[in-house]
């Protein structure tokens, strides 16, 4: 059994990515700061929730990062369910180049990868698998919705699926993963309602 395998599990998790924020609007890295949705990212969120709802969820979890959370909480109202807080869903730390414009970093550094003080990509894509492996066992049944982030959801899809690089997560998307004969595999990618 390798990395990825998994033991008996929930056999469906929507992977989610939260409404737009102002941060997002603007081309701005959000990493852990805490914008809220803004006008946009709330009826995003309700969309979200909307089609997620039809999915008979059992659980939803979110990054305790606002954004996050209020999106959780739109998909949780209306499937009837609580939100769930869980850290392991927090975003990617981009240090000291939080808050300012990507393309001013990618500009500077030639990527956000090598901007000093920023999370290292292998530590975010070991962190993010981590964390997904980690909840996915916690549960068993019917599918759960994880809400995270941009970087926490590429990350996780790319360990899962290495053709998956440099994917689209627009706001308010989601992806589904199934457990398959006891391995992770994606089936949706980026899905937005």
């Amino acid at each position: 059994m390798n990395e990825f395998s998994a033991q008996p599990t929930v056999d469906c998790v929507y992977l989610a990515r939260h409404g737009r924020t102002a941060y997002n609007a603007g081309g701005l890295l959000r990493g852990l700061s805490d914008p809220p949705l803004d006008e946009v990212g709330a009826e995003e969120a309700d969309k979200l929730a909307a089609a997620l709802a039809e999915r008979h969820l059992t659980a939803v979890l979110s990054s305790p990062l606002q954004r996050a959370v209020s999106t959780a909480r739109a998909i949780a109202d209306a499937a009837g369910l609580e939100v769930r807080v869980d850290a392991r869903l927090d975003d990617r730390d981009y240090g000291p180049w939080t808050g300012h414009p990507r393309a001013d970093v990618e500009e500077r550094f030639g990527s956000v990868d090598n901007a000093p003080g920023v999370e290292p990509a292998d530590a975010l894509a070991a962190r993010a698998l981590s964390a997904f492996l980690a909840i996915a066992s916690e549960f068993r049944g019917g599918p759960i919705a994880l809400v995270s982030h941009d970087a926490f959801n590429r990350a996780v899809l790319h360990q899962l699926d290495p053709t998956l690089t440099d994917i689209p997560q627009p706001t308010a998307c989601w992806n589904r993963l199934d457990l398959d004969h006891g391995r992770w595999t994606v089936t949706t990618v980026g899905h937005k309602p």
